[in-house]
């Protein structure tokens, strides 16, 4: 059988996990660029029966799913993929499995990213190559209203850390509870009271028809010109083109962004001409331990398939 890795953007797959234990059997083939387009997905994969997708890179819609007739085994990183259509994966015998992942990750980096925006890391880092000195003036976190949409796993890890940098934490989340939020030491208000009292709004709630566009035109506008918006969830719960009218316009101070509409970020994308705005290409995710995870139960997944005995199966609700 064929195997395919795909979008193996560092080249590290093969490292993270002991895929020897698949071979002879299985043909181990690791694609390290962007498939742009279904076509070139489907090419590409066509004589492939089992694909390890790394979270939402790639799309299989089910007119993707039709294209690709070998395909027996589509193991995903993470038991949660939108980008997957699981009733299609079902109708044609395709066995869809997922992996376990660290939680952790994607809140510290969040962190990283507040702290890059309250002062001004990256612009300064980059002044100092160019042989500047002290450009900006920062500010500080203590004091401030740390703003969280989705006060779920990930949020919650974000507001321990608010708190011991001495924050105010606010929340709201449609399901949020008044009970949860005291449970963490966190004040529940309406949506309007976060976006207005924000000075740093981070986002994390999972991506779906509900949250497609949670943050609009007017949620930006209620923000302070002084405040800071981060996003590490996904891209479209941001209208992204008001995200952008707003930082060119300064309507609001900045924003530190890891996910975004259309990923990789195309090169001429305005956001990348935007001094306001920190960029990291998607990185909540990515760490050496997380990889090792995800790769790990990748090979366990395949194993436990080819003895017969499909495990963390899932399945179209």
């Amino acid at each position: 059988m064929r195997l395919a890795i795909l979008d193996d953007y560092q080249k590290a797959a093969l490292a993270m996990a002991d895929w020897d234990g698949l071979r002879p059997g299985v043909e181990i083939q690791a694609f390290h660029d962007t498939l742009a387009g279904e076509g070139a997905v489907a090419e590409a994969l066509r004589d492939f029966e089992i694909v390890v997708a790394m979270r939402e890179r790639t799309a299989f819609r089910r007119t993707l799913l039709e294209r690709l007739p070998k395909l027996q085994l589509l193991v995903t990183t993470g038991m949660v993929n939108a980008s997957i259509d699981l009733k299609a994966a079902a109708e044609r015998g395709i066995v869809v499995c997922g992996t376990d992942s660290l939680r952790h990750p994607t809140a510290e980096l969040t962190w990283g990213l507040i702290l890059a925006l309250a002062r001004s890391i990256p612009r300064e880092d980059a002044g100092m190559r160019r042989g500047g000195w002290q450009k900006t003036v920062g500010i500080g976190l203590h004091g401030k209203v740390l703003a969280i949409l989705g006060l779920g796993k990930l949020g919650s890890q974000v507001a321990a850390y608010g708190k011991a940098f001495q924050m105010e934490v606010i929340a709201w989340s449609e399901n949020l509870t008044v009970e949860c939020a005291n449970s963490l030491d966190v004040r529940r208000v309406d949506k309007h009271e976060l976006f207005r009292r924000a000075d740093f709004l981070t986002i994390h709630t999972i991506l779906s028809k509900r949250t497609r566009g949670l943050v609009g035109p007017d949620d930006l506008a209620a923000m302070k010109p002084a405040a800071y918006l981060i996003n590490t969830s996904r891209g479209p719960i941001v209208d992204e083109r008001a995200l952008v009218a707003a930082l060119e316009s300064h309507k609001i101070a900045g924003a530190a962004l890891d996910v975004y509409d259309q990923e990789p970020l195309p090169a001429d994308h305005p956001l990348r001409q935007l001094e306001n705005v920190v960029l990291t290409p998607h990185l909540g995710y990515v760490t050496d331990e997380n990889y090792r995870v995800f790769y790990g139960d990748a090979v366990e997944d395949v194993r436990a398939f080819l003895a017969g005995n499909p495990i963390r199966v899932l399945k179209p609700v």
